[in-house]
C-alpha cells in the first residue's frame, strides 16, 4: 500500500494481494493494480492520506496477516526511501513469512525500474524470493497468469517453480560498493570514539559481526544477551512531508532514550549501537539478539510547521508482539512532554514503578520550541564526527543557549563537542580541552546531575591534566548519577586504566559495551585494558570485534599486531602492521614487528619515518619502539620528552606493554612518581 491508511471501507479478502509501495511510485502501483483487477484478481491499494497510530497500525497488520501474496514495490524512489511506512509493512511481511512454510510462495518482489537486486536495501528474507521486473509498473499478460495460478491453485505456490516475467529484458547494473574514508590521525588512540562513530554510520552488513571460523578467537564473550528489562531504542522514521525532518526525529528517539537511562531497573542500548539500524529493514528478532535487547522501540514522527505527530510502539523481540502503541499530536513547543510521555508509557508497559519526576527533564524551564530545534540541528549535525560537522553543531548548540541561556542539555553538548574536537586535533589540545571544561562546568551549573558533564571533566582530567583524584571524583559522581550510560562508562575505564585498576578498568568497559555492543570504540579500549591486565587473548578477541563492526578505523590494525607481537607472532603481527591507516601508528607497528623478525635495516627506516613524522608531538610512541628494542637510554629520553610535549597518551604509560623492558630500570618508578602515579 501507499505511506497512507486505508478507509474503514476497505478490507482485504482471503486469497487477496496485497501492494506495498512508496508514494512516488503511485503511478506504477497503480499500473499493476489495474493489470491485476482486470483479471479478477483482488487486490488491496489505497491513496488516502497519511494516517498514523495503534488503530492504524493494526489494521495494516490484519491486512497482511490474511493477504494470499505481500507484493513489494522496489525502484530507485524505495532505495532512496531509507525511511518510510512503507518499510514498516515490509517488516509486517517477514514477520509473516515466519507462520508460513519455507515451500510456499508469499513474497512476490517487483522492481519497476533498472534497480540491481544485488546490493538492494530490503529485508534478507527479499531476496530469497524470485524477483519481477515489470518496467514502469505496466504488468506482462505472463505476470498476471502467474499471480492467477498462485492464488488459484496451492500446487502452483510450491516452490521452485516460481519463475520471473519481464515486461522487457532490464539490465541490472551493478552498483559501486560503499567506500569508507578513514582520518589518519598519527596519536591519540581516544579519539578512535570518534573515529569509529562515523565509521559506524556508513558501515553497513550487521552478519560481518559474526566471526569466520579459524579467522579469530571466538568472540563469544562479547554476545551480548538479552535481560529480561533491556531495550532499545531505534531510530524513529520521518514521514514529514518533505522528509527534511531526519534531524528531528533522530533527536527524539534519543531523548527517549537519555530519559529511559534514568530508570535503575532498565537496561537501555546506547545510541551509538541502536542508531545502527537507520533505514535497515531488519527483523525484529535479529535486532533484539544483535544488541541483546528484549524489547525495542520504534516509532516515527511527522512535523508540520507548528504541530508534530510522534507514534511509538514498542515490541517484545522474543516473540514480535506489540506490547503498547500509542499516537501524540501536539503542538511542536510540546514535543519534550510528549518525549516524556513516551518514556513513562513504555517503563508502565514494562510494569515498572518509577515516579513521574524520574522522566522529567532537568531543567527548571522547558527550552523554547526554537531552542529545541536548534539543538537536535546540533545533534545531527555532530553525528557526522568530522570538523565541518562539529562547527555547524557548535553553531546550532550557541544559537539554542542564546535563545534560552538556562538549557543546559544544549550546555552539556557544547562541552562533549569541544572534547571530541580537542581529541580529534580539530582544536589545539590546551585550548580545546580548557574550553571543553569550562563548557561541562556550565552544564554544571544549570544541571548538577548532568552525568555527560561529569565524565567529560573526569575524561580531561585524566588524559591532559593527569589531575587522578579529581579525574576519580568526577567519575564517581558520574557512575552514580548514571551508572549504566556508556560514556559515563567509558570514561571510568580509562580512568581506572590510568591508575593500573586494571578489574574496576574490566568492569567498567565490559559494563560499557554491555550497553552499547556495537560501538567498535568501547572494544579496541576493552583490547587495550586487556592487554594492560595480561588477557592478550581477550585483548586479542576484542580488536577483532572492534574490526569487524568498523573495518577500516584507524588504529585496531596496530592494536591487533600488538596482541600478535606478545604472542611471539610476529609474521602474524607485521601483516596487520602493514594494513594500519594511520601513517604514525603503522611507522610504530612496522618497526615493532620488523624488530621481531629480525630484520634491522627494514626496523631502522620505519623507526626513522616515526621520528620524522611524529617526534615534535608523539614522543611516546618513539619511547615504545626504543623500550621494545630494549634500548632503555634512548627509550627513557624520548620518554621524557614526551613529558614535556604533555603528549596525550602518556596517561597511560602505566602497564603500557611495549614499555615492559623498562618497567625494571629505576628510572621508570621515577618516572611514574613524577606523573604522580602508583608504583
Amino acid at each position: 500500500m501507499a505511506e497512507g491508511a486505508p478507509s474503514n471501507e476497505v478490507t482485504t479478502p482471503a486469497g487477496a494481494v496485497f501492494l506495498s509501495y512508496a508514494s512516488q511510485d503511485a503511478d506504477a502501483a497503480r499500473r499493476i493494480y489495474d493489470g491485476l483487477r482486470a483479471a479478477g484478481i483482488e487486490v488491496w491499494l489505497d491513496q488516502s492520506e497519511l494516517r498514523g497510530g495503534d488503530a492504524w497500525d493494526r489494521r495494516i497488520r490484519d491486512q497482511i496477516r490474511h493477504c494470499a501474496l505481500f507484493i513489494p514495490v522496489i525502484s530507485g524512489h524505495s532505495e532512496a526511501r531509507l525511511e518510510g511506512y512503507f518499510r514498516r509493512e515490509w517488516k509486517f511481511a517477514v514477520e509473516r513469512t515466519r507462520d508460513i512454510a519455507d515451500e510456499i510462495t508469499f513474497l512476490l518482489p517487483v522492481v519497476i525500474d533498472d534497480t540491481p537486486e544485488q546490493g538492494a536495501c530490503v529485508p534478507e528474507r527479499f531476496h530469497e524470493a524470485q524477483w519481477t521486473r515489470l518496467a514502469g509498473g505496466a504488468p506482462s499478460e505472463e505476470f498476471v497468469e502467474h499471480v492467477s495460478r498462485l492464488l488459484s491453485s496451492p500446487q502452483d505456490r510450491l516452490k521452485p517453480r516460481v519463475q520471473a516475467f519481464h515486461s522487457r529484458p532490464t539490465p541490472a547494473p551493478a552498483r559501486p560498493a560503499a567506500g569508507f574514508k578513514s582520518d589518519s590521525y598519527r596519536r591519540k588512540w581516544l579519539l578512535l570514539a570518534a573515529v569509529a562513530l562515523a565509521v559506524m554510520v556508513a558501515y553497513i552488513g550487521i552478519d560481518h559481526y559474526v566471526l569466520q571460523k579459524g579467522t579469530a578467537p571466538s568472540a563469544a564473550s562479547f554476545a551480548p544477551a538479552k535481560a529480561d528489562r533491556s531495550i532499545a531504542v531505534l531510530p524513529f522514521a520521518d514521514l514529514s512531508e518533505k522528509h527534511d525532518q531526519e534531524y528531528f526525529a533522530d533527536g527524539v528517539a534519543e531523548e527517549i532514550i537519555d530519559l529511559l537511562t534514568k530508570v535503575p531497573e532498565l537496561k537501555v542500548i546506547g545510541r551509538a549501537s541502536s542508531f545502527q539500524f537507520t533505514g535497515k529493514a531488519e527483523d525484529l528478532r535479529k535486532i533484539g539478539t544483535t544488541l541483546g535487547a528484549a524489547y525495542v522501540v520504534e516509532g516515527s514522527v511527522g512535523r508540520s510547521a507548528k504541530q508534530v505527530r510522534v507514534t511509538a510502539q514498542l515490541i517484545d523481540t522474543r516473540d514480535g508482539t506489540y506490547r503498547w502503541s500509542e499516537t501524540y499530536d501536539r503542538d511542536v513547543s510540546d514535543v519534550l512532554k510528549v518525549q516524556e510521555e513516551v518514556a513513562l508509557a513504555i517503563v508502565r508497559a514494562l510494569q515498572l514503578e518509577v515516579a513521574t519526576t524520574v522522566l522529567r527533564g532537568s531543567q527548571s524551564a522547558r527550552p523554547s520550541a526554537d531552542a529545541y530545534d536548534a539543538y537536535l540541528r546540533g545533534l545531527h549535525a555532530r553525528d557526522r564526527f568530522d570538523q565541518r560537522g562539529f562547527e555547524e553543531a557548535l553553531a546550532h548548540f550557541r544559537r539554542a543557549l542564546q535563545l534560552q541561556p538556562s538549557f543546559s542539555s544544549a550546555e552539556e553538548a557544547t562541552a562533549s563537542t569541544l572534547y571530541y574536537m580537542a581529541e580529534s586535533t580539530y582544536l589545539p589540545p590546551e585550548s580545546g580541552f580548557n574550553r571543553a571544561r569550562a563548557a561541562a562546568e556550565a552544564a554544571l551549573r544549570l544541571d548538577s546531575k548532568s552525568s555527560v558533564a561529569h565524565a567529560v571533566i573526569c575524561v580531561i582530567n585524566t588524559i591532559f591534566d593527569w589531575d587522578w583524584s579529581a579525574a576519580a571524583r568526577e567519575c564517581t559522581i558520574a557512575t552514580q548519577i548514571s551508572p549504566n550510560q556508556p560514556f559515563v562508562l567509558h570514561a571510568a575505564a580509562v580512568q581506572h586504566m590510568a591508575l593500573g585498576q586494571w578489574k574496576d578498568a574490566v568492569a567498567s568497559i565490559e559494563g560499557a559495551i554491555t550497553n552499547d555492543p556495537l560501538d567498535p570504540a568501547m572494544y579496541n579500549i576493552a583490547a587495550r585494558i586487556y592487554v594492560r591486565a595480561g588477557r592478550i587473548r581477550d585483548a586479542e578477541t576484542a580488536v577483532h570485534r572492534a574490526l569487524q563492526i568498523a573495518p577500516t578505523s584507524a588504529f585496531n590494525h596496530h592494536l591487533l599486531g600488538i596482541t600478535l607481537l606478545l604472542q611471539g607472532r610476529a609474521t602474524e603481527a607485521l601483516a596487520e602492521m602493514q594494513q594500519e591507516k594511520a601513517p604514525g601508528a603503522q611507522a610504530l607497528g612496522l618497526s615493532l614487528a620488523y624488530h621481531a623478525l629480525h630484520r634491522d635495516r627494514d626496523a631502522d627506516a620505519a623507526l626513522a619515518r616515526l621520528i620524522a613524522e611524529n617526534g615534535r608531538d608523539w614522543a611516546f610512541s618513539i619511547s615504545e619502539a626504543y623500550a621494545f628494542r630494549a634500548q632503555k637510554d634512548p627509550a627513557f629520553a624520548w620518554l621524557d620528552r614526551s613529558f614535556a610535549q604533555r603528549d596525550e597518551d602518556l596517561f597511560s604509560v602505566k602497564g603500557a606493554p611495549l614499555l615492559k623492558n623498562l618497567e625494571g630500570d629505576p628510572r621508570y618508578k621515577a618516572f611514574l612518581r613524577k606523573m604522580n602515579l602508583p608504583d
